[in-house]
């Protein structure tokens, strides 16, 4: 049984801590939050020890062995440096929430520190955990889609609240690099568009034409602004022998070979009904990968991973900002 703690127990910290009482293989035994009226809540929910700050927690005889860090900030990602930081220099495996720092020198510091004290450390980037982008995924390395060309992805929901200029880019599209780097590998140059969309402070649209480092191209439409009733995300891939669309993140997923009119369709492939079951299953695989002792560099969705996306997303917001396109660092 795995014991795990859970640093941050607001709306998402609630959502991990359900899919661990989920999950056969761990238990949850605290919470930690810096409002202690938050922690001492969740605390009666689930029925464990609260916690105030990490080094209190860490000084306990508590026994924890993963933890997941939910906690906001600005951006929906600046708190989450503190807390992490703590956690990887005591040696503790983390399950952070994206964004893992929209300070660039703050991502790199938690990435370098994973690495030095050989710590797993992995972001919730839950949109890759999906039967269909699996299959998806699978179909690639078997070559069915022959050589790829294209990959285009939406996107969007309503989200009204307004805060940094970027806010929009930064909370909301390391999903969408993940996914599209998941599929097409690392990208090498940006260019970006952004629009206000009525009323609003922030640069609530964006669009983004990219360059993989394979040759391949891509798009990216995202916005704040739209979503409702008729979707949140779309993905496409085009290869030269057959094409992808995966709806809805996991609700339809299907392959329309170039050369025939026999289209394959599968509906909630794997019983995912919908988006929200991507945390469980996010989970399910951070567990797996700490039960079998995968080796900090090969953890699915790890740290570098959503630092990579994190250069993507500056490399975008310097493109709108000098109207040029931007070679993205790799590292």
């Amino acid at each position: 049984m795995i014991n795990v703690a859970i640093v941050g127990i607001g709306g998402i910290g609630n959502i991990h801590a359900g899919c661990y009482e989920n999950n056969k293989h761990t238990k949850l035994v605290a919470v930690c939050d810096i409002i202690k009226e938050k922690a001492d809540a969740a605390a009666e929910k689930y029925g464990v020890k609260a916690f105030y700050s990490v080094k209190s927690m860490l000084k306990s005889d508590l026994k924890i062995d993963a933890c997941s860090v939910t906690t906001a900030g600005v951006e929906n990602g600046g708190d989450h440096y503190k807390p992490s930081i703590e956690l990887l220099n005591a040696g503790m495996p983390i399950l952070g929430e994206k964004p893992i720092s929209n300070e660039i020198a703050k991502a790199r510091k938690l990435v370098e520190t994973a690495k030095k004290k050989r710590v797993s450390y992995g972001v919730n980037l839950n949109h890759r955990f999906t039967p269909s982008a699996i299959r998806a995924k699978e179909w690639i390395k078997e070559g069915r889609l022959g050589d790829l060309n294209i990959i285009n992805l939406t996107m969007w929901i309503n989200n009204p609240n307004e805060s940094s200029p970027h806010f929009h880019m930064r909370a909301l599209h390391p999903h969408s690099f993940d996914i599209m780097r998941y599929f097409a590998g690392d990208i090498d140059k940006v260019q970006a568009f952004f629009k206000k969309g009525k009323g609003r402070k922030i640069w609530s649209n964006v669009q983004v034409n990219l360059q993989f480092k394979n040759g391949m191209i891509g798009h990216l439409t995202g916005s704040y602004d739209a979503g409702g009733s008729y979707g949140m995300e779309t993905c496409e891939i085009v290869g030269s022998e057959g094409r992808v669309i995966i709806n809805e993140a996991c609700e339809k997923l299907s392959f329309y070979p170039r050369f025939s009119k026999e289209v394959e369709i599968y509906d909630h492939l794997g019983g995912m009904g919908s988006f929200g079951e991507t945390f469980q299953s996010r989970i399910n695989a951070w567990i797996e990968d700490l039960r079998k002792k995968t080796a900090p560099s090969k953890v699915d969705a790890k740290a570098e991973d959503a630092l990579k996306v994190q250069l993507v997303i500056e490399s975008c917001i310097k493109s709108w900002e000098t109207g040029n396109v931007i070679k993205v660092p790799q590292k």
